[in-house]
């Protein structure tokens, strides 16, 4: 499981640009609060040597998948969430998770952390509302 600004973050695929080109299906780890991307740590060497050889052979896009054969279920069975999920049961589950980590920070006392995880809830009760208002 990987955190980011006090949450954890949640499994997905997508595309990244190294250099020109494109490496699509990319197991990567995204925070839903500040939207940091990351190769997920399973395939993060797989991930440098096929960008690698793309971008030495010249070619615009290379799908990560068609060249590294491991089980998606494998990558991702430690996340708490897949991106695929429905969106207002990842926000919930998120935001009982930084409660959670809420009272472990107060009963230590750690007041930078404790503000990092009120900023989250913040974020993540306004992610609540505008989920909640869809129809």
């Amino acid at each position: 499981m990987s955190f980011c600004c006090g949450a954890s973050m949640m499994g997905t695929k997508g595309t990244l640009k190294h250099y020109r080109t494109q490496v699509h299906n990319v197991p990567l780890l995204f925070c839903p609060v500040c939207h940091r991307v990351e190769v997920h740590h399973r395939v993060e060497n797989e991930y440098e040597i096929l960008a690698e050889y793309a971008h030495g052979d010249g070619a615009s896009q290379v799908d990560f998948q068609d060249y590294v054969m491991e089980d998606e279920d494998a990558i991702f069975e430690n996340v708490v969430n897949r991106e695929s999920e429905d969106p207002l049961t990842v926000v919930q589950s998120q935001i009982d998770m930084s409660l959670d980590l809420l009272v472990v920070a107060k009963w230590m006392e750690d007041e930078k952390w404790q503000g990092e995880l009120k900023r989250r809830l913040a974020v993540m009760s306004q992610r609540r509302l505008r989920l909640q208002k869809q129809p």
